[in-house]
């Protein structure tokens, strides 16, 4: 029998009716793990959603240093999971050490991740940290020196790779080897601006990283992850050139991109390309794999159009070498709709199964390492108007080829 391990099937059926000794497929399973959020804003509620959702695990408690934050999260919390309670705690150190809990989920502003991390490593807990790991390469270097021993799992959120598009065009790319051996690839990614967030801290470059970090680093991970190479030399253009225009808070003026080309080539001679646009009225998101026997090509798209049409599209054009495909990848539709088109709700799935000793396809702080690199590298590529080499720009920063 299927097995309902998690609170998905149930979410499709009205069972709450049932008495407890009634239920045999409905039954209430106990969590397994008990989770901290650290961070509660929009983020922080998306990686609560999918933890209930989940159901091996609970959220035992939150920490923000904005307690508006922190008291708007546990009432929408308490009254959405009824008999549950969300305890909030008034310290870092407090919400890291709680001998009652087995992992942290660190999603709070980028530039704030180094200081956390620093405290959350000596609890020994399971950690999840959100993208992007750092808003520096100094600050990824600790984090990855200090994750290199770590006993627990260090998991980085860089969720796209788990979207049903991207878990897709993997396995018909890098696993079935669909279009052969992969020579081009380019990503697009056309959207609304950046929304709020508590003190506006992503519309400036050195809280968020800067764009091509902050939020390109989804994309880098996955170029790095198809291209199955390292970089070898960034080039970028961009600007400012629609929005925050005139913004500023606290008299700092907003200096965050809002388009972008970049392009990266790797050590095995594979190129790649990105093209962002972030004053776009939708979300949606390309990718194109070129190879020596086929095309893949997959989309997804949310336009707020009332026009009927699938979200999400794949297509393998395999020519002559084998049969071509055309399909619409997705998942559930109460998953697909509990942040990131699903991809959030897998990687906690994976992260659960990671610290069950099971392994998975989830981000290490090496990949998202090599993430960093290729956005701060895109960065300074448009500051300078320079092709970046990698081994210079690490080598500038200390980092020897060794250490790669």
């Amino acid at each position: 029998m299927l097995e309902m391990n998690s609170n998905f099937f149930r979410s499709n059926f009205k069972s709450a009716y049932l008495p407890q000794e009634d239920r045999h497929i409905f039954k209430d399973l106990a969590p397994q793990y008990k989770f901290v959020i650290i961070g509660a804003g929009m983020i922080g509620m998306e990686h609560i959603e999918v933890t209930m959702l989940e159901g091996r695990a609970t959220i035992h408690g939150i920490y923000d240093v904005d307690k508006r934050s922190m008291a708007h999260t546990k009432k929408q919390f308490e009254d959405t999971y009824e008999g549950h309670t969300l305890h909030c705690y008034s310290s870092l150190q407090e919400a890291c050490h709680d001998p009652h809990v087995d992992a942290l989920i660190i999603c709070t502003p980028n530039y704030t991740h180094i200081d956390i991390v620093r405290e959350a490593v000596q609890s020994g807990k399971h950690i999840m940290l959100e993208k992007p790991m750092a808003t520096t390469l100094a600050d990824a270097i600790e984090i990855r020196e200090l994750a290199a021993s770590y006993s627990g799992v260090f998991q980085i959120g860089l969720q796209y790779r788990h979207k049903a598009i991207y878990s897709e065009a993997i396995h018909e790319a890098l696993e079935r080897r669909a279009i052969g051996d992969v020579k081009t690839i380019s990503i697009v990614e056309h959207r609304l601006p950046f929304l709020d967030k508590v003190r506006q801290w992503n519309k400036f470059s050195k809280y968020s990283g800067g764009t091509l970090v902050e939020k390109a680093c989804h994309y880098f991970d996955l170029l790095n992850l198809f291209a199955q190479a390292r970089p070898k030399t960034v080039y970028a253009t961009g600007g400012q050139a629609v929005n925050f225009k005139e913004y500023s808070y606290d008299q700092q003026a907003s200096d965050v991109l809002d388009h972008a080309q970049v392009t990266v080539v790797y050590e095995n001679d594979i190129h790649t390309s990105f093209n962002l646009c972030m004053f776009a009225p939708m979300f949606y998101e390309e990718i194109t794999l070129c190879g020596n026997q086929g095309r893949l090509k997959a989309y997804e798209n949310s336009d707020f159009l009332p026009a009927e049409r699938p979200e999400t599209y794949l297509e393998v054009l395999s020519g002559e070498h084998q049969a071509s495909r055309i399909s619409t990848p997705c998942y559930p539709k109460v998953i697909q709709s509990s942040g990131h088109h699903g991809g959030t709700y897998y990687e906690h799935k994976y992260f659960i199964d990671n610290i069950e000793g099971r392994k998975t396809t989830t981000a290490t702080v090496d990949e998202g390492f090599w993430s960093i690199v290729v956005g701060l590298a895109a960065e300074e590529s448009i500051r300078t108007n320079q092709a970046i080499s990698i081994e210079a720009f690490l080598a500038d920063h200390c980092v020897s080829v060794s250490d790669k």
